[in-house]
């Protein structure tokens, strides 16, 4: 009980509640920005399906290209500044795209120039948060700090999910993208006055752009443990963009019940999420990566569920374990890059973390649809799965995932 009234004593550290706060705001209007882009540009005279596409096209490819360039950033320069301008330039991005959604005034070049603009701010912000959490956050309470964090992000999307829809409907999807840039601009503010001393933010020494990178690498595919986990992660991220973005929506219209019963499965999912976070606040395993990988492999449960046409409470629950599994990996995971990272590198090794998990996910977005004719909805659920648990005993197999081993914890003073 003591350690977790004193884990949750960084909510009274000034700087620690500021950068919770930030993130809570950020990801609310994370949360808000796709419902009301893709409804406030549907509701545009002559758009269509594909003037969505492009845009959100637009706004994710440079997220991409630019998620190694942002690690580079953030460890030259001050992280609190950069993530400051990563959340203003997201607040200016979704501002321009609120006011030519409220004037009419939206030609395509221009929409998709200010949805650029919000995916280089997430590429920006992204690789400092990684980084600017140790600068913040004690080192013995480094996982502790992670799950709080999760803990708002969590709530934050759930909240905004509900949010974003009934201002779309109530307001239009314009107004909803003006509220979620004001919602980046005061998480900048937030950032801004964290006021993090030089001897926080100490720079790096300076090199090109490209030995940056290479030195980044260098950290990434030495260590064992990360370059595993993030191959496991680009097949297990690839399955579940299929399952979450196309083949399970369209199971549950086929045989569930339609969007409700989607919504149940998202809503457990995002339950889960938030007891992830609590039930992480309490363990402390000798052997964090190990116990992550692990719990990936009840994540295919809600696929086999899925595929096994079973009845739709026992497909909530299966999405509440879920979301249970992925948080606690989450939280220990950045706990123990933070750990073993040197902190003039980990902003660097943070974007190619994210760029390798990330880079097959609109591959299983283009292959679900094919998959599902070739193999039925069902069948190709049930291939998700297999695909979650074969990547993940293949990472098993690796000596530095099973043995990696968190530093002895120390002993707590006696108090006479």
């Amino acid at each position: 009980m003591h350690n977790y009234l004193r884990d949750l004593g960084l909510l009274r550290d000034r700087k620690f509640a500021l950068l919770l706060s930030a993130r809570t705001i950020s990801m609310l209007g994370s949360a808000f920005a796709p419902v009301a882009l893709a409804f406030g540009i549907l509701e545009l005279p002559g758009a269509n399906a594909t003037t969505l596409s492009v845009v959100l096209t637009a706004e994710s490819l440079p997220m991409i290209v630019f998620m190694l360039i942002g690690g580079v950033i953030a460890d030259r320069l001050p992280r609190q500044r950069v993530m400051m301008a990563g959340e203003l330039l997201m607040a200016l991005g979704y501002f321009a795209l609120a006011a030519m959604m409220l004037t009419g005034w939206a030609p395509l070049p221009v929409m998709s120039v200010a949805a650029a603009a919000c995916g280089v701010g997430t590429a920006i912000m992204f690789p400092a948060l990684t980084g600017i959490i140790p600068e913040v956050v004690p080192a013995d309470r480094l996982q502790a700090g992670n799950a709080l964090l999760g803990l708002g992000a969590n709530a934050s999307r759930v909240t905004g999910v509900v949010l974003s829809g009934a201002t779309v409907l109530w307001f239009g999807g314009g107004w909803a993208l003006l509220v979620s840039g004001a919602m980046f601009a005061v998480a900048g503010v937030l950032i801004a006055l964290l006021r993090l001393t030089p001897a926080e933010r100490a720079a790096a020494e300076r090199h090109s752009v490209l030995a940056d990178l290479r030195h980044g690498w260098r950290e990434f595919s030495s260590r064992q443990w990360i370059w595993v986990v993030v191959a496991q992660f680009s097949v297990l991220v690839m399955a579940i963009q299929a399952g979450h973005g196309v083949l399970g929506p369209l199971l549950a219209k086929e045989t569930l019940g339609g969007p409700a019963a989607w919504s149940a499965f998202l809503a457990g999912e995002a339950v889960g999420t938030i007891a992830g976070v609590l039930v992480s606040l309490r363990l402390r395993p000798r052997r964090p990566i190990l116990l992550g990988t692990l719990l990936c492999l009840p994540t295919a449960l809600p696929y086999v569920l899925l595929g096994l046409d079973a009845p739709l409470w026992a497909i909530v629950a299966g999405a509440f374990v879920l979301g249970v599994c992925f948080d606690v990996f989450g939280v220990l995971w950045q706990t123990t890059m933070q750990r073993e990272i040197p902190a003039e590198s980990l902003s660097r090794v943070s974007s190619y973390d994210a760029l390798g998990s990330l880079m097959f996910g609109p591959i299983g977005l283009m292959l679900a649809a094919p998959a599902a004719v070739a193999f039925g909805t069902e069948g190709a659920l049930l291939g998700c799965a297999a695909l979650v648990v074969l990547s993940t005993l293949a990472a098993l197999a690796a000596p530095g995932v099973r043995n990696l081993r968190a530093p002895e914890p120390e002993p707590e003073p006696v108090s006479l």
